[in-house]
Parts: structure tokens; sequence; C-alpha cells
């Protein structure tokens, strides 16, 4: 039996699967936990990457290795490939006016959004890798000096699998590359005036492998693939295909699907992102998902099993109350200031059960926006595989087809993006044209009739904003 490895290098953890490379039967896995905040020292994800590959039994009989990992971190390395500074992650919205200034400097409003979305297939915010580069260059001048290269996390890991110590020699893929603000998915080249423009020099930035090419070996001789962000990652694992919308409810909600043309919005809604296959990943991503969740049990003292319970008990439509979930501000529409409002009480709805569905229902009404325009730009629909932490809530899980109007797959809970990155790296090991083709598991479809007026008193008080 040949062995392959896949690690998802998230947020909020660290996971390792084991599989076999012939038919990707799981063999073992392991996980480890990330520090909070939306400042990270990269060891530290190397530290839980040692921890979870010793939790999934060690990687000496494994023959490939890749690393999914999140998208649009900033890793600054010094010319020695010393880190500079701790990374700066897609969730720290500090860089916010950057975005709104490199927007501005090219022309300001829809002239500035379009000729950023025809450079790049978006328009900067401040998850991007881009905007991150203008705060440090305005705010740490020291550091942006000291900064020879710039990679994103899971480059940054693969390069120290490698053994690496030449940051020159850091490698990135076609997914995570489109989303860092100075690379295009449709030209498959880097934009170094706009990698200038945020920094005020040219650093050196990671070769750009194509899905199936490999990044190296490990020092223990592992075959690495070229890795993947997140999101890409997932939808390898899912085998996702046309007429498929991956909807993930983490830390942060994605709704994304695999195309054969590249996006170039120049709303800003959608980032037009690359895939892991060699095909494009359009992406709609808010800020607030699973953690509006968590947020609403905390308030109601309860878990999230008991929040789900209480929010099955109430009506579609929670009999009028709606949460705007702007919790931690939002990406998209992109507000980073914005706040929360819960909007309709009465005497009558102001109850626990009300307010857990009305959590549920105004989480996922961010999400059905962003599924709407993936619409709006020419895809069509025919399923939603909903993934994610959030998934397992069977709240979650009922409510879904009511407010996204298609029926919601749910496949059995497993670790997609360290799947993806364990199926990418069985493609690099074969050195096949296409990636492998593995079973996929067991899944629920939920079905439903979307509640009637539901989506347009959501969108009528978010499109309000509440900031303070």
């Amino acid at each position: 039996m040949t062995l392959v490895a896949g690690v998802d290098s998230s947020t909020q953890s660290c996971k390792v699967v084991v599989r076999d490379a012939a038919t990707g039967q799981l063999i073992r896995t392991g996980r480890a936990p990330h520090p909070a905040g939306t400042e990270v020292d990269p060891r530290a994800w190397w530290v839980a990457l040692e921890a979870a590959v010793a939790d999934a039994g060690g990687l000496d009989d494994v023959e490939a290795v890749a690393v999914g990992g999140q998208q649009h971190g900033l890793v600054c390395l010094d010319d020695a490939g010393a880190v500079v500074r701790p990374a700066l992650l897609w969730n720290d919205t500090r860089s916010a006016r950057a975005a709104a200034d490199l927007v501005a400097e090219l022309g300001g409003g829809t002239v500035g959004a379009r000729a950023w979305a025809e450079a790049v297939g978006s328009v900067p915010v401040a998850s991007f890798t881009v905007t991150k580069l203008r705060w440090l260059a305005e705010h740490e001048p020291e550091h942006a000096a000291r900064t020879a290269a710039v990679c994103l996390p899971h480059d940054w890991l693969t390069w120290r699998l490698a053994g690496g110590t030449d940051p020159a020699a850091v490698t990135t893929d076609r997914s995570d590359a489109s989303g860092t603000g100075y690379w295009s998915a449709e030209t498959g080249r880097y934009r170094t005036d706009l990698l200038t423009r945020a920094l005020g020099k040219e650093p050196s930035v990671p070769r750009v492998l194509g899905p199936s090419e490999r990044a190296g070996r490990t020092i223990a001789g592992a075959v690495l693939g070229a890795g993947a962000g997140d999101n890409a990652a997932a939808a390898l694992g899912l085998a996702a295909g046309p007429g498929d919308v991956v909807l993930s409810i983490g830390t942060s909600g994605v709704v994304t699907a695999v195309a054969t043309n590249p996006s170039r919005d120049a709303t800003g809604t959608i980032a037009g992102f690359a895939d892991a296959t060699g095909q494009f990943l359009p992406l709609v991503c808010t800020l607030n998902a699973a953690r509006v969740l968590d947020a609403t049990a905390r308030l109601l003292g309860v878990d999230l099993e008991r929040l789900s319970r209480l929010a099955l008990q109430a009506p579609a439509g929670s009999d009028g109350l709606v949460l705007v979930p702007y919790l931690e501000g939002e990406r998209t529409p992109n507000r980073p200031d914005a706040t929360g409002s819960l909007h309709g009480m009465t005497l009558a709805n102001l109850s626990p059960a009300h307010l857990a569905r009305a959590a549920v229902e105004g989480m996922l009404c961010g999400l059905a926006d962003g599924l709407d325009a993936l619409v709006a730009s020419g895809l069509s629909p025919r399923r939603i595989l909903m993934v994610g932490g959030g998934a397992a809530s069977e709240a979650v899980r009922r409510i879904a087809p009511t407010v996204l109007g298609l029926p919601v797959v749910v496949p059995e809970p497993g670790e997609y993006v360290a799947d993806g990155a364990c199926r990418q790296a069985a493609w690099a090991l074969a050195g096949s044209e296409l990636a492998p083709t593995w079973p996929t598991g067991a899944s629920h479809t939920y079905e439903a009739t979307p509640t009637p007026g539901l989506r347009a008193r959501y969108a009528a008080l978010a499109g309000a904003g509440a900031t303070p």
C-alpha cells in the first residue's frame, strides 16, 4: 500500500490525514490547535504541524505530502529566510484603509475597481495580501525595509517541509497566488507593478506551480505537492464539479464553484480565484459564519447542540425577528467597521428559540447573497455541498434549503481541505494528467421550500447597514 498525506493548516488548527494513494482509504489522522488571533508567528504553525503529524502516527511511511492552508495571509521573510514579523492573517481587517487607497490610486470608485478586476480578477479588500503589504509599508516601515520575500501560509510550510533556507526557493500554486491581489488567474502572471505599488519595492515572490507539479521533496524524501489555498483544496477533496456550489461554514463563510472561465467582477463581490485543477474558482466570502452561532449560544447560555434544537422550535422567518450578523465587520458586503443589529423585536418573538433561529437565518442570508452573485455571473448551480463546522448543526442543515432555495447535500463529516491536499499529493506522486479518482463518502440531501419574504426582509435591513 502506497500512502500519501494531506495537511490543512487552517486559522484555528492543523489537521493531517493519511490515505491510500490508490483507493483514497483513510488510514489515520492527527490534529493540533493554532493560537488565536489575527496575527500569528508562523513558527507556531510549524509547531502545530509537528504535533499533528505525531498525533497521526508520523509520516515516515508516506510517499508524498501536500499542504492546504488559509488564504491571503502575509508572511514576510528577510534575505536570510527569517520571519520578519508575525504573519497578518486573512481576518485581520486593519488594512481596510489600505484597500480603499489602492482602489483610489487606480482611479477610485467604479473606475478603480474595474481596473483591479481587469488586472487580477478581484477588487482588493482587507483580507488580500496586497492590502496588508501596503499597511506594512505605511505603519511598520522598518519591517517593510527588512522584507526581501513575501509568501503565504501554505507556501511557508511547504518550504519548511523541504528544509528551505533560501527565500528565493519558495513555491506556491495557482489557487493561493490568485488570492494575493498581485497575480492574475486569467493570465497566469504576477502583476509586479501592483506588488511594488503596495510595498514600495519589489520583493521576491514564490514560483507558481501547476496543479500536479512537484514542489520538491521533504527532508525525509517524500514528494511534495504544490499545495493549495484552503477553499481550492476543499473543492478538490469534495470532487466538486460543474453545477456544484461548495458552501463552507467555518470561521469565515465561503460560497464558491468550479468554473471553466475566469471571473472579473468589478463590484468586488466575487473574487476571481483559480482552483487546484487548472480551472477557476469564483468565490464569495463573508467574515461572519460559524462564530455567529458560537456568540448566540454564549448569549443564551447554551451549547451548540441546544442552540440547534432551539432554532428548530421557532417558525420559519422567526416571526419577523431578523439578525444582521456583522459581528466582526464584514467582507461581503465590504463593511469592515460594521456592527451587528437585531430587528423586529416584539413580545411574541423575543424568545431564546426565535433568537436562535434568527441567528441561523441571518448567517445563511449573508451566504445566500453570495450564491446570488455567482448566479448573476453566469453560473447555473444545481445543488449545494455544505461543509465546515457549521454544517454539523442540524438546524443549519434543515434551514439552509429554505434560505438558499436549492437542495443542500451534506457529506459525511470529514477534513475536506486536508483530503484535497492528500488527493493532490497522490496526483503529484503519480505524475498523471488528471487527479486520482477516489470514491466519495456517504451524504444526506436536505430539500425544502424557500421561506417567503425572509430574504427580502434581511436585504432591506442589511442594506441599511449598522456602523458605529
